[in-house]
């Protein structure tokens, strides 16, 4: 079969390679799955970078989010059936034709879902739920607090618009280009600022770096700052973050904990709130490209190019 590995830190174009490898049988407890389609999130790029290199273990297959189908049953799998789809998820590992995978970590796909809707059900649309359940438990009630969301256009800046407009919140999105504002408004009817650090009530993070310490700065006394991601490739400065502790309350939100730590029954209803709302078109990403794996060179000089429209998939 063949599958992309990561044998050295550095910039993703130069370091995943693509290689042949020979199936693994599934163990007791475990299920192999042909996957259908793979998504490519910053998420799955970042470790290949050495950025979170004291828990990242080289050699390893990148690709946490996507779709496939059961194989094989190992020894004591009767809950599960050949054919069925699930999501894999817990680990990295889906950039490859065949997956290995406890039956405990797999979620099974409603059939009304197309492979490509199934495969970024995950990521995105559980880090949108858990980041607006964050901001409702800090005010306690939504009351049209202004709530900045930063790169705004992407897939999962445009979920957090809707779920914080559903829950009442006065959702902002903030972009850094007035092209990205104007595609933005034929979509969206919100507040668009521009390179710029409004006055906020709350701001849900996905940049860092300084464009996120200006927005820090900007916070109402009271407000609340979650960050979720460091696209700029930094983090906040740590001593502003520790000036205004009391005023503003910070936090990082990292969906690979809430899933290592919550109950199974808890996840799969987060994933049934996922299937419903792609089923009404609510969470519904865009899709750019879908590349077969053997094409991932330019899978990824895509996912860097700016003229991208939407999300990317592999399939195996």
């Amino acid at each position: 079969m063949l599958r992309a590995v990561v044998r050295a830190f550095g910039d993703p174009r130069q370091v995943i390679g693509l290689e042949e490898a020979e199936r693994m049988a599934p163990g007791p407890g475990e299920v192999e799955i042909r996957i259908r389609r793979a998504a490519i999130n910053p998420s799955d790029l970042i470790p290949v970078t050495g950025a979170y290199r004291s828990r990242t273990t080289l050699p390893f297959v990148p690709g946490f989010e996507g779709v496939g189908e059961i194989t094989r049953l190992g020894e004591g799998v009767d809950d599960l059936a050949i054919g069925q789809r699930v999501l894999p998820i817990g680990a990295s590992g889906l950039w490859q034709e065949y997956l290995v995978r406890s039956a405990a970590w797999c979620f099974a796909v409603p059939d009304d879902l197309t492979d490509d809707q199934a495969a970024m059900a995950y990521v995105n649309p559980l880090t949108a739920f858990r980041l607006v359940d964050a901001v409702k438990t800090h005010f306690g009630l939504a009351a049209g607090q202004r709530v900045g969301v930063t790169a705004a256009a992407s897939a999962i800046g445009r979920m957090l618009l809707t779920l914080l407009a559903e829950a009442g919140f006065h959702p902002v999105a903030l972009v850094r280009s007035a092209a990205t504002a104007e595609r933005l408004a034929k979509s969206f009817s919100v507040e668009i600022v521009i390179a710029n650090a409004p006055s906020l009530d709350a701001v849900l993070d996905a940049v860092g770096g300084e464009a996120g310490n200006g927005l820090f700065r900007a916070i109402r006394r009271g407000g609340a700052f979650i960050q979720y991601g460091a696209l700029s490739g930094s983090q906040l400065d740590p001593a502003l973050v520790t000036a205004r502790r009391e005023d503003v309350a910070f936090s990082f939100l990292w969906l690979r904990n809430w899933v290592h730590s919550a109950p199974r029954a808890e996840i799969a209803a987060a994933f049934e709130r996922s299937f419903a709302r792609i089923r009404a078109g609510y969470l519904a990403s865009t899709i750019d490209t879908v590349f077969a794996l053997s094409d991932l060179p330019a899978a990824l000089a895509r996912q860097g190019d700016p003229a991208r429209t939407g999300k990317l998939l592999l399939a195996p």
